[in-house]
């Protein structure tokens, strides 16, 4: 049976009249997200013969709007001409949160919100609508990559890190392919899930996944090994970036010696205890870094290392970039304008 635990903080009912979605299309946004969620919409109307959604697309400064592979596509309206009969208005985040505040865009949502619209985030899009203030005291989530940071900037959002999260007019979904669940459960919730399961079989989905499904596989399937100690010891490093344990120390929490702990790594993830726990940590870093205003200094304290100079020289010699290096060439790709040369595609839609 569907789960829908939630369901009493949700505010959709069975609809018979046609939904109008609007999709902001953000710098960089995720076309994979995005397409995951307007062809489910369409399928809707395709398998059930009926006109059940409507859909338009929205540029925020310009129409012309690159996505993250580099397709430019050119969006129905701008924030200003947007028509203020939309059901729902649905941010399409980019892969990376951006770091700058944009009160325009705050306060457009905000006006959105108050006319009654539901407000959505894809991807990052669920950190814009933290930003303005939009999120406070409802469930919401974002990708996996994002949540510690969603939760350090937004103490006032409950954060979960399920696939997507549907609480009265806010909707929020990890990114990818979780759009499509979180735009088949809304069709389930408006329109039965006899057609939301007909929607799944033409996309040869084997489920619909849902609410309360967990977005990363399990830390087994991660590592591509069932070793019960080697999985014990990687929780542990996963659990302790800030303050790194010594391989002795993990050996010991975990129950083995150190040189059989050792031969665990280096026979399930060909490598050695300490490399596996620095790439952990520098990862850790690479996301603070992208995804945080936190400072260079902080996050090297965030991951375990106490020394500025020795936190640099050892992300660059990972990476082949400088922490410094890789927020500024961030900072650049951010506001890397769209060039309208490049061939546009225009994506079908039905305008109303």
């Amino acid at each position: 049976m569907y789960n829908t635990e939630f369901a009493s903080r949700e505010i959709m009912h069975p609809s018979k009249k046609v939904q109008k979605y609007g999709f902001l299309l953000m710098p960089s946004f995720s076309m994979l997200a995005f397409s995951s969620a307007i062809e489910t919409i369409h399928m809707a109307n395709w398998v059930s013969g009926k006109d059940l959604y409507q859909f338009c697309t929205i540029g925020q400064k310009t129409k012309v709007v690159l996505s993250n592979s580099g397709v430019a596509t050119t969006s129905d309206y701008s924030i200003d001409e947007a028509p203020k009969d939309l059901d729902a208005i649905f941010i399409c985040g980019a892969s990376s949160v951006g770091q700058d505040d944009d009160l325009s865009l705050d306060a457009w949502l905000i006006s959105c919100s108050k006319r009654g619209q539901a407000l959505a985030g894809i991807c990052t899009g669920s950190h814009i609508l933290a930003r303005a203030g939009l999120l406070n005291s409802y469930r919401a989530t974002i990708h996996w990559g994002d949540l510690a940071s969603l939760r350090d900037a937004f103490p006032n959002v409950i954060v979960s890190n399920h696939l997507f999260e549907v609480d009265r007019d806010r909707f929020t979904c990890s990114g990818g392919t979780a759009a499509m669940d979180m735009m088949l459960f809304l069709i389930g919730k408006q329109h039965g899930m006899t057609l939301a399961s007909h929607i799944s079989e033409q996309f040869v989905c084997e489920r619909i996944r849902t609410n309360q499904d967990a977005q990363r596989m399990p830390l087994q399937a991660r590592i591509g090994t069932g070793q019960p100690k080697l999985i014990e010891a990687v929780q542990l490093m996963e659990a302790n970036i800030r303050e790194p344990l010594s391989s002795d120390d993990i050996a010991y929490h975990v129950g083995v010696s150190r040189r059989h702990l050792e031969r665990l790594f280096k026979q399930n993830l060909e490598t050695v205890p300490s490399r596996y726990y620095l790439e952990l940590r520098l990862k850790h870093a690479k996301q603070l870094i992208t995804q945080t205003d936190k400072s260079i200094f902080e996050v090297g304290v965030a991951c375990g290392f106490t020394s500025a100079p020795h936190f640099s020289t050892t992300y660059k010699g990972y990476f082949g970039v400088s922490p410094r290096d890789e927020r500024k060439n961030l900072a650049i790709n951010l506001d890397n304008p769209v060039h309208t040369d490049k061939k546009t595609r225009q994506l079908w839609r039905k305008k109303f």
